[in-house]
C-alpha cells in the first residue's frame, strides 16, 4: 500500500494517543461484560433460593449483587476528580474509573476510526480514483428526484407556537432554517461532485446565506438568553473546530481547506465581541445600533482599506496561511483568507439586522394574518410582487455576470436573494408552518459533511491539495460508485455528528469553569508530550533509516 505524503509528528501523536485509549476501551467492555455475566448468575440463583424457601439474602450477597448489577452512576466523588487524578487512573487501568467511563472511551475510539478511514481513503492506494464528469441532466434530475422522494416521504406540518406572542406564526423557525441549509447543502455537495462549474455563482450565495445564518442565530441567541458564559463560549468553538482541528493533525492540511469553518469561527467571533461587550446594555436600541454601526466601520477598515487586512492578520498566518500545491504562481499565503472571507464580509451583520428586527416582524405578520381577508391577500400579493421583482433583477443584472465579475457584486448584493427568499417561503401561515424534514436532517449536519466530502467521497492525494478527484469504491461503475460512497459518506458524517457532540458533553462541562480549565490545561499537556514523544519517534526513525 502506497502512502502519500510524508509521515508527520501530528500522525504520530494521533496514533500514540488513540492506541492507548482503544485498549483501554476494549478493556472497559471485557469488564463491563464481565460485570453483567455476573449480575445474571446472581439473578437467577437468587430466584432459585426465593422459590425454595423465600430465605433473607445476606448482606454479603447484596454487595455482590451491587458489584454485579449494571452500569452504575458514577458517584460524586468519581464527578469531582481532578483531571490530573483521571489520568493517573488511566494510565493505572483502574478498572472502577474504566467503567465510569467506557461510553467515553467507546466515542473517542470510534472518533479515531473513522479518522483513520479519513486517511485510508485519502492518503493511500487502497482505493481508486475517478474523475469529475459533468452531465446538466443528470446532475438536475438528481437533484430533483431528491426533492420529489423528500416532499413525498418527509413534509410535515409543525404546530409549535411563537415563544414570542404564543401564536402559530413561526417565523424563520429553527425547521426552516435548517430545511434551508439542508436543500443548499445537497447542492453544494454535489457541486463539487460533478465539478458542475456553472452554478459557481449560485453556491457564492449559498455560503452567503450560511453566514447570514451565523449573524441571525448567534445575534438572536445571545440577545435573548444573554449568556456570555466561558463554558457556552467553549462549546461554540469546540462544535466549529474539533473535527477540523483533528482533520488537520491527521491528514497534514492546512485549517484554511476547510475555509467554511475558520469563516464562521471569525463571524460568529464578531457576533459574540459586539454583543458581549457592555452587554448589559443592549436591551437599549440605540445601543445595538451603535454596535452594528461598529461592527460595519470595522470592516471596511479591514476589507476595504488597501494593506490593512494583511497588516492585521499576517500574526496568524501560521493558521490561515494556505498554498495550493497545484498553482504554479507564487502567492501570498493570506490570499485565500483575504478572498473566502471577504466574500461574505457584511452578510453576517445583516444576519444581526434581521435578528434584532425579528420580533418586530413576527409580531406585524401576526396583525397581518387578523387582518380581512381583502386586506390580508392584496399585502401578501404586493409582498409576492416586489420580491420577484427584485429576485428576476438581481437574476438578470447580477447572477449572470461571469464569476470575476460577479465576485465584485457579490459581497454587497449577496442579501437580496437571500431577503427575496425569505420573504417567499414565509408568505402564508401554510408555508412557515411546514418543512421537509429530511432536508432538515441534512441541514443539522452541514459541518460534517462539508469536512468529511473532501476526503471520504472526493479525494486529492496530497496534503492541502483541493479534491479534484472522486473515490472509487466500485470501478467503471460510475452511478453505482456514486450511491455507495454517498451512503457511507453520509452514514460517517452523521455519526461524527453524534461523536463531536457526545465528546463535547465529557470535556467542555457547561456549569463548571474551573473544571474546564484543567481540562484545557490536561489538553494542552497532552498534547505537548505526546508530540514530544513523537519528534523523538521520527528521529530515531531517520536515524535507523540512514545507518541502513
Amino acid at each position: 500500500m502506497l502512502i502519500f505524503g510524508p509521515i508527520t509528528p501530528g500522525q504520530v501523536s494521533f496514533l500514540l494517543g488513540i492506541i492507548p485509549v482503544f485498549a483501554a476501551w476494549i478493556y472497559a467492555e471485557f469488564l463491563e461484560y464481565k460485570k453483567n455475566s455476573v449480575a445474571n448468575k446472581t439473578r437467577l440463583s437468587d430466584v432459585n433460593l426465593v422459590e425454595l424457601g423465600n430465605e433473607v439474602v445476606k448482606d454479603e450477597d447484596r454487595a455482590v449483587l451491587l458489584e454485579g448489577g449494571g452500569l452504575q452512576t458514577a458517584s460524586p466523588k468519581a464527578r469531582a476528580s481532578s483531571p490530573s487524578s483521571s489520568i493517573v487512573r488511566f494510565i493505572l487501568m483502574d478498572e472502577t474509573f474504566l467503567l465510569e467511563n467506557r461510553l467515553t472511551l467507546r466515542a473517542i475510539s470510534e472518533f479515531g476510526f473513522l479518522l483513520t478511514y479519513y486517511y485510508l481513503c485519502d492518503r493511500t492506494d487502497f482505493f481508486a480514483s475517478s474523475k469529475k464528469e459533468y452531465n446538466r441532466d443528470l446532475f438536475l434530475f438528481l437533484y430533483f428526484l431528491f426533492i420529489i422522494v423528500s416532499a413525498m416521504t418527509s413534509f410535515k406540518v409543525h404546530h409549535e407556537k411563537s415563544p414570542l406572542t404564543g401564536k402559530s406564526i413561526l417565523y424563520l423557525n429553527r425547521h426552516q432554517t435548517e430545511e434551508w441549509k439542508g436543500w443548499m447543502q445537497v447542492l453544494f455537495l454535489m457541486y463539487h461532485y460533478f465539478a458542475a462549474k456553472e452554478i459557481y455563482n449560485a453556491i457564492r450565495v449559498f455560503i452567503a446565506a450560511y453566514v447570514w445564518m451565523t449573524g441571525f442565530g448567534n445575534f438572536s441567541y445571545y440577545y435573548v438568553r444573554k449568556d456570555f458564559s466561558l463554558a457556552r463560549f467553549a462549546q461554540m468553538m469546540w462544535r466549529l473546530n474539533f473535527l477540523v482541528f483533528v482533520c488537520c493533525l491527521v491528514l497534514n492540511n492546512s485549517y484554511m481547506l476547510y475555509y467554511i469553518c475558520p469563516m464562521h469561527t471569525l463571524f460568529t467571533l464578531m457576533v459574540y465581541g459586539a454583543l458581549g461587550i457592555f452587554n448589559k446594555y443592549n436591551e437599549h436600541g440605540s445601543v445595538i445600533a451603535i454596535k452594528i454601526v461598529c461592527c460595519f466601520l470595522v470592516v471596511i477598515l479591514l476589507w476595504e482599506i488597501p494593506g490593512v487586512f494583511e497588516l492585521f492578520w499576517s500574526p496568524l498566518t501560521f493558521l490561515l496561511g494556505y498554498t495550493d500545491p497545484a498553482s504554479k504562481t507564487p502567492s501570498s499565503l493570506l490570499r485565500e483568507w483575504h478572498f473566502r472571507s471577504g466574500l461574505d464580509r457584511y452578510i453576517w451583520i445583516i444576519g444581526m439586522i434581521y435578528a434584532y428586527y425579528h420580533p418586530t416582524v413576527e409580531s406585524w405578520m401576526e396583525k397581518l394574518e387578523e387582518a380581512d381577508v381583502k386586506r390580508r391577500i392584496s399585502i401578501k400579493a404586493a409582498i409576492i410582487l416586489i420580491s420577484s421583482t427584485m429576485g428576476y433583477l438581481w437574476f438578470e443584472y447580477i447572477y449572470r455576470l461571469d464569476k470575476l465579475t460577479y465576485n465584485k457584486y457579490h459581497p454587497y448584493t449577496s442579501w437580496i436573494p437571500i431577503t427575496v427568499y425569505i420573504c417567499l417561503r414565509n408568505v402564508t401561515q401554510q408555508l412557515r408552518s411546514c418543512s421537509l424534514t429530511l432536508l432538515a436532517w441534512l441541514g443539522k449536519i452541514t459541518l460534517e459533511t462539508y469536512i468529511s466530502q473532501i476526503h471520504i467521497w472526493l479525494r486529492s492525494a496530497v496534503p492541502d491539495g483541493q479534491p479534484k478527484l472522486l473515490l472509487s469504491l466500485i470501478p467503471n461503475y460510475p452511478l453505482l460508485n456514486f450511491l455507495l460512497t454517498t451512503a457511507i459518506y453520509i452514514a460517517i458524517s452523521y455519526r461524527l455528528f453524534q461523536l463531536t457532540n457526545t465528546l463535547k458533553i465529557a470535556f467542555v462541562p457547561s456549569k463548571d469553569d474551573k473544571r474546564l480549565g484543567y481540562n484545557v490545561i490536561m489538553a494542552a499537556a497532552i498534547s505537548c508530550i505526546l508530540y514530544s514523544l513523537s519528534f523523538v519517534f521520527l528521529s530515531v526513525s531517520g536515524m535507523m533509516h540512514i545507518t541502513v
